[in-house]
């Protein structure tokens, strides 16, 4: 089981070293950052990746709670108003064009997509409803929160 747990591992920094290269090519060609603009940004993003992912193996021995949470609250806590390192990370991250891991995102996702055609042609109509439903109910949902904190501050 441990074997099994430390490929696992492996294979997820292997992904996070091809997203990251991908994202890193992405940032300096389509965007036009230096490589060692695109490379800060990486290492901040990739960090705060790295550091969850690892928080998340540590923590799933006593709490079973998704990757992504663990990866969310590392960055909010490295750049949060109280953090002594909030001005660097914001400054390298701020290097990093935000639709520059959309590529490797939609490499991934259409790769993803092709191994399972079959059962996608089964799903379609269903899973086109769902989707629509989802993206409307996320849309609806942020204005409303949005809403609400801009009347809350005073800005509307």
């Amino acid at each position: 089981m441990k074997a099994k747990a430390e490929i696992r591992f492996f294979e997820q920094m292997g992904l996070l070293a091809l997203a990251g290269t991908i994202m890193i090519l992405t940032n300096m060609i389509g965007y036009k950052y230096t490589l060692v603009q695109s490379l800060q940004g990486y290492a901040v993003l990739g960090g705060i990746a790295l550091a969850g992912v690892t928080i998340s193996r540590f923590m799933s021995r006593f709490i079973k709670l998704p990757t992504m949470m663990y990866v969310s609250l590392t960055g909010l806590l490295l750049a949060c108003p109280l953090s002594p390192f909030k001005e660097q990370v914001i400054a390298w991250a701020n290097n990093f064009a935000f639709l520059a891991p959309a590529t490797a995102l939609g490499a991934f996702a259409g790769i993803s997509l092709g191994k399972d055609m079959k059962n996608f042609g089964r799903m379609g109509v269903k899973l086109i409803a769902i989707t629509v439903l989802v993206i409307t109910g996320t849309f609806i949902m942020s204005a409303f929160v949005a809403d609400q904190v801009l009347k809350y501050t005073g800005s509307v």
